[in-house]
């Protein structure tokens, strides 16, 4: 639960430190959501990611705070799918009539996010199945479609980014991403490993300090490395300090275009207030 209590905000789970509310809101701007009820539906698949509740969780959450748009996504088309994908894959999941509308419509709700992020607006897509698992022919792990790799493969292809910075904060390595994106040498992924928050967080801010200017920041955001979830290192707060951070590091090198994408995260008790942590440090 995020608390207000005389203009300082206190998240109340995991690292507990009270952050001036007026520093907080000082360049906020209004986040667009990318969501579809759709995406409520669980009974495309049979995984974690599926799970029924999940989105739920997560829009509840953001509905409890003001500063967000629901923006609805259209589905991607064989064409965008196309970007990341070879003809023979989209196919073989195409054979899955719910699965493929479900994940056409996540790949479409990815793109909507690096659109609005273009623009200089922050936007978070909160969607399903997940993608960073997804390469050009295959997936594992939940995922089906590139969702990172097809928003930046589509704004490339229109011309408007000739470089990105994708940060993965996921529990597993987003290796279909980094397969889809290898060839473009202008795309630098980042996967941060460490045994604790403390020091994933000093991993991605060492990290970026050595990235220029890009066009745009994305983010694929799993929440499975949660205290409680799979990988049990990230507070709450964590979720916040990420979003923060990635929100400057936009303002410095990408003039704010940023925006991020859902993985997975599966502790659904504390889904929703931590996806809510990292937009508003992310906004």
């Amino acid at each position: 639960m995020i608390i207000y209590d005389n203009g300082d905000i206190i998240l109340k789970v995991g690292l507990i430190r009270p952050v001036s509310l007026a520093k907080i809101r000082e360049g906020w701007s209004e986040m667009k959501i990318i969501f579809h009820e759709k995406f409520c539906e669980s009974d495309y698949a049979d995984n974690g990611a599926s799970m029924p509740g999940r989105m739920e969780a997560i829009m509840s959450a953001l509905g409890s705070e003001p500063g967000f748009e629901i923006i609805r996504p259209e589905p991607a088309a064989e064409d965008t799918l196309l970007l990341a994908h070879t003809i023979s894959y989209i196919n073989m999941i195409r054979s899955d009539g719910p699965l493929y509308e479900m994940a056409s419509l996540s790949a479409g709700g990815a793109a909507a996010a690096a659109d609005i992020a273009v623009t200089g607006e922050p936007a978070f897509a909160c969607i399903r199945p997940p993608g960073h698992h997804a390469a050009r022919d295959s997936a594992w792990g939940s995922c089906v479609f590139s969702n990172m790799g097809i928003a930046l493969l589509q704004l490339k292809r229109q011309r408007k980014i000739e470089s990105a910075f994708v940060l993965d904060i996921d529990a597993h390595t987003g290796d279909g991403t980094k397969e889809v994106l290898s060839d473009w040498d202008r795309c630098t992924i980042f996967n941060p490993y460490a045994e604790d928050g403390e020091s994933y967080i000093k991993a991605i801010e060492t990290f970026i300090k050595s990235i220029p200017a890009v066009d745009i920041v994305g983010v694929c955001a799993g929440f499975d490395l949660y205290q409680k979830d799979l990988g049990k290192r990230l507070t709450t707060f964590d979720y916040y300090r990420i979003g923060f951070i990635m929100k400057r590091f936009a303002e410095l090198t990408s003039k704010h275009k940023r925006f991020a994408i859902l993985e997975g995260g599966y502790y659904l008790p504390d889904l929703g207030k931590n996806v809510l942590a990292f937009c508003q440090g992310f906004q």
